[in-house]
């Protein structure tokens, strides 16, 4: 078995070939001061995280969700990315932000995006040329156009997280979906109803920290009761670990895939949603 959608993958070697391309922008979603320690040439660094706590006048703490249109319009064109823009992300944990950052820009509208396989580790294992010097890209434009068929509210998931027609994947630790770690929540526990299976299993445990092969990836999800026959809906705790479950299920060519970005920073923080233990 092959990756359904390979293209949504760049190789090293691939990378080595197009990074000063000037239609390829190589994002490095790692901390700042990671990056300034050393970075892949021609990396800009992602200045600040593509998910916001926003000010609510109500006073909630639950408002880690997607950074609205017009921040993130203003982000890409800072990082020079444009409508023809091909988009490599990568970080040093095993894609989890980068994966976030290929989600969200899909979910803009932006679908020239790709994970590099491997990341920093990789890179850095296979002996591969690396500096500290910044990389600044040439301000562009760049337009949000929301794709509502990727995101899950509240209200969906508390609509379909027990019906016969919709799967929903839990990709948090063995402790948060037992209950035993409640993140600071005021409840602990998963929604009623989920499949388990944390993010981290998706990614080799070697040096290289790289995507499992297709057969792989789609027998721990057919273990975990997963299939590529329904919808799916992700969570984790705020959107980032869910991102990175829907990139490798449409790796794999999954079609109907959405994440709950709010996540159980949102859902377990209310008294109205169901939780299970």
């Amino acid at each position: 078995m092959e990756y359904a959608r390979p293209e949504l993958l760049a190789e090293p070697e691939w990378l080595a070939d197009h990074a000063g391309d000037p239609d390829v922008r190589l994002i490095d979603c790692a901390v700042l001061e990671a990056y300034r320690r050393a970075h892949i040439p021609t990396a800009v660094h992602l200045p600040v995280h593509y998910y916001i706590k926003e000010d609510d006048p109500a006073g909630s703490d639950h408002g880690l969700l997607v950074m609205p249109p017009a921040r993130f319009e203003e982000l890409m064109g800072q990082l020079g990315v444009g409508p023809e823009t091909t988009v490599v992300t990568y970080d040093d944990n095993n894609a989890l932000v980068a994966a976030r950052l290929w989600w969200v820009l899909n979910y803009y509208g932006h679908t020239r995006a790709k994970v590099l396989n491997g990341g920093w580790h990789r890179w850095l294992t296979e002996g591969r040329p690396v500096t500290f010097h910044g990389h600044h890209a040439a301000r562009t434009t760049f337009t949000a156009r929301p794709d509502a068929s990727l995101y899950a509210t509240l209200d969906l998931l508390a609509e379909k997280h027990q019906s016969a027609d919709c799967q929903v994947l839990d990709v948090r630790s063995d402790e948060e979906w037992a209950g035993t770690n409640d993140r600071g929540n005021r409840r602990a526990g998963h929604v009623p109803g989920a499949r388990h299976l944390e993010w981290l299993r998706f990614v080799t445990r070697d040096d290289r920290r790289t995507f499992l092969p297709a057969d792989d990836l789609q027998h721990l999800l057919e273990e975990a009761g997963v299939s590529g026959e329904r919808p799916v809906i992700t969570y984790c705790q705020g959107g980032i670990r869910a991102a990175h479950a829907a990139f490798v299920l449409a790796l794999l060519g999954y079609e109907d895939v959405r994440v709950y970005d709010g996540s159980m920073r949102e859902w377990a923080n209310r008294e109205d949603t169901p939780l299970a233990r």
